[in-house]
């Protein structure tokens, strides 16, 4: 996402330039630690714009200015091969963006895993081309029953995806994503009031993210008779304590249809 650069050049003299031409000059040695400083400042901003301090890049969406739940995905991968050990073997992950989670995840020992992208991909670079052309991405509308068979999966991961859902939708899609998973599904979704609608979430997803808060999702899940997994949340919770992981995306843990 890229950033609009302050102006931090200042006037140090009448003319403008660096050095005054009227008599009350700065001392040489001030001068040359004003140099110092300007040049220090405009290495960090450089080095922060590249990347260089922590996951900023990964953690804002493709919607500027918005937190991605995607990218929380990354930051928990980690957590989640804790509290779901060999479960981990065979992942599906569903969002915006899968590209960049998969290959994340197949360069995991013992880790094979594929993705679903629900949107379009015109923007996408070669490599995630090339995981589309392999069939191991799919671009599919998850509106609509996907194309695998049951529990063909150990764990589905789920993120950013259904908060563009209406619930007539969403009675379809998480059902579905139970159905095609073995032990278990873990749903990423924005909390309340950390984004907003803007014009772009509705060109691109059709609507405008509605994020629910956890007592609603509770409730759905109850309604739909999808059972929160509570050993999964305990031991997720405990490694996260250990990596002192605190998310910024709701994380619900749920059991797969039996």
């Amino acid at each position: 996402m890229s950033r609009r650069p302050g102006n931090h050049a200042r006037r140090l003299g009448d003319n403008g330039g660096l050095f005054s031409s009227s008599k009350s000059r700065s001392p040489p040695i001030l001068a040359l630690g004003l140099i110092v400083v300007g040049a220090l400042l405009f290495i960090a901003y450089s080095y922060r714009n590249s990347g260089g301090y922590g996951n900023n890049i990964d953690t804002t969406s493709r919607v500027e200015g918005d937190y991605s739940c995607t990218a929380e995905v990354h930051r928990a991968l980690p957590i989640l091969k804790k509290a779901y050990g060999d479960s981990m073997h065979k992942v599906l992950h569903v969002g915006p963006d899968t590209c960049p989670v998969v290959s994340k995840l197949l360069k995991e020992e013992e880790t094979v895993a594929w993705g679903v992208e629900p949107y379009d991909i015109e923007d996408a670079d070669s490599s995630c081309r090339a995981l589309v052309h392999k069939g191991i991405v799919r671009v599919a509308d998850i509106k609509f029953p996907l194309p695998y068979r049951p529990k063909s999966f150990s764990l589905v991961i789920i993120s950013d995806a259904l908060d563009y859902l209406s619930p007539r939708y969403l009675n379809r899609t998480l059902p579905d994503l139970a159905r095609v998973s073995a032990d278990g599904l873990v749903v990423f979704t924005g909390y309340p009031g950390h984004q907003r609608a803007k014009v772009s979430d509705v060109s691109k997803f059709g609507r405008a993210a509605k994020l629910r808060s956890a007592t609603w999702w509770v409730r759905y899940f109850v309604q739909t008779n999808l059972e929160e997994n509570e050993t999964a949340i305990k031991k997720f919770e405990q490694a996260a304590s250990k990596r002192s992981f605190v998310p910024n995306c709701q994380i619900f843990h749920l059991k797969s249809f039996q």
